[in-house]
């Protein structure tokens, strides 16, 4: 699998997932852009790594779903991060970022060495302001109808897809220059 500074860099939090085929279909999305580090924080019964629904929805992803840390809390989850990014579908919110400049500014971290925490709120509420409040970076996904959130690991993939796409352009500029200094030695 391709292994990219973001992919190292990143760990994506479910903060009190309720349903474990959001866990599962999570697992996926993750795996298909290259991540592997996923941590639940608080979640319900049901949203088990090792309930069957969960492990039917990680096509192809069960090792992400076997490897996946539980925390009790928000705070555990986020500890060793450097930066927390947020989620969040809400109005009203300022220093809200679109997925592709968020991505832009995360891969710039993560070739600094930075450990980066990724958090998307439950199904129903999503974050609450007491864990926004402890993010440095939120981003929202921009949608065209009235529909107020994306289904969570809709929203992951496309969160995750936009890291690997800006994460694949900066392997591209970086070879590039290099290219052209070794051209430029000769």
């Amino acid at each position: 699998m391709l292994q990219l500074p973001i992919h190292r860099a990143v760990r994506i939090l479910l903060v009190s997932p309720h349903y474990p085929e959001n866990v599962g279909a999570t697992c996926r999305a993750l795996k298909a852009m290259g991540f592997t580090e996923l941590g639940l924080v608080a979640p319900n019964v049901l949203a088990s790594p090792t309930h069957p629904m969960a492990q039917k929805m990680a096509v192809k992803s069960l090792d992400v779903l076997e490897a996946v840390s539980v925390f009790d809390d928000f705070e555990l989850a986020i500890a060793g991060s450097d930066v927390v990014v947020g989620t969040t579908a809400r109005r009203g919110v300022s220093n809200v970022f679109p997925p592709c400049v968020l991505a832009e500014k995360l891969v710039s971290l993560a070739a600094e060495g930075k450990r980066l925490a990724i958090a998307f709120g439950n199904e129903k509420s999503g974050l609450t302001s007491d864990q926004l409040a402890k993010c440095q970076l939120l981003v929202r996904i921009p949608l065209a109808a009235d529909q107020p959130s994306l289904n969570l690991a809709q929203a992951v993939q496309i969160v995750t897809y936009e890291l690997f796409r800006a994460g694949l352009a900066a392997r591209g500029r970086e070879r590039n220059e290099s290219e052209a200094q070794r051209v430029k030695i000769h």
